[in-house]
């Protein structure tokens, strides 16, 4: 059990049919953070604390994830029922629009937001996660097919779940430890939170479902129906990702107007929890801009 910070509370809201929680701290414009696989909102603990000091920030659970409701049929985790799901959160918190920040799959669900609602994104923060066109761009290749080996896999039914929790969850555990470049970012208690919120009833079938719902779409959409982005955009990529190439990131500036890109060197894929304090840094830096 995850034991918030005092000045940290957690509160469920209502948006797209689903209840999603989240842990809120801080005032001011609203910074919402959305977290990846296997995570939940733990995986932004580093920032919380750094950006509520002038910030409402949002840290949420995802459909399927930890507290939040776990839909059934796969057709629910679907990239756009994601995305109308942050849409009624941004309004259900009483916003109009926020800074966005997603990791890994919520980068996927941030690139997707920021192309069908711009006005409600006034800057976009992805670490981890290439631009869609990008990433479909580097899947037809072999090193990255490769490396994407577990989506096919994730496909089958049963066994995935199985392979998951198998040894109490141990797939989960060596993940962050053997993916980490600096493996003392996770202590026990971090892997702990992270499994207990994977053994939740529903948690491991909604999450996979993340993954059986959007591979056939994958390719569907021409690279050529990718617009070019206009809001500012801060990527920030942990070099030694094992899962998603660099590679993955040269040429986004072809479809984003406004980037700033930031490499974080002998960092994995678990950039904000691995080099908390330099990310920080580069976020601040960007919203700092004018």
């Amino acid at each position: 059990m995850v034991i918030l910070q005092k000045d940290w509370q957690e509160d469920l809201i209502k948006t797209n049919g689903v209840n999603l929680h989240y842990v809120s701290a801080g005032q001011g414009k609203l910074i919402l953070f959305l977290h990846g696989f296997p995570e939940f909102w733990y995986s932004w603990r580093h920032q919380i604390t750094e950006f509520s000091t002038d910030h409402k920030v949002v840290a949420l659970d995802l459909r399927g994830y930890n507290d939040s409701d776990k839909p059934s049929s796969p057709d629910a985790y679907k990239l756009s029922e994601l995305v109308e799901d942050i849409k009624g959160v941004i309004q259900g918190l009483g916003y109009e629009n926020c800074i966005l920040v997603g990791h890994d799959w919520g980068g996927a669900i941030a690139w997707q937001f920021a192309y069908t609602h711009p006005e409600m994104v006034e800057k976009l923060i992805v670490l981890n996660l290439p631009h869609p066109a990008k990433f479909v761009e580097g899947i037809r290749t072999p090193q990255q097919l490769l490396k994407s080996w577990y989506i096919f896999f994730f496909q089958t039914p049963l066994l995935p779940e199985w392979l998951l929790q198998a040894n109490d969850y141990q797939v989960i555990e060596s993940s962050f430890k053997m993916m980490a470049i600096n493996k003392n970012a996770f202590s026990q208690e971090d892997i702990n939170a992270y499994k207990d919120a994977a053994a939740k009833r529903g948690a491991l079938t909604a999450m996979i479902n993340y993954y059986r719902s959007t591979l056939s779409g994958l390719f569907n959409r021409p690279l050529k129906d990718w617009g070019i982005l206009e809001i500012p955009t801060l990527m920030i990529w942990g070099e030694n990702d094992i899962a998603l190439g660099k590679e993955l990131t040269y040429g986004t500036e072809i479809y984003v107007k406004d980037l700033t890109l930031k490499y974080i060197p002998n960092c994995s894929h678990w950039v904000q929890q691995e080099q908390p304090q330099l990310v920080n840094q580069y976020i601040r830096e960007f919203l700092n801009k004018s």
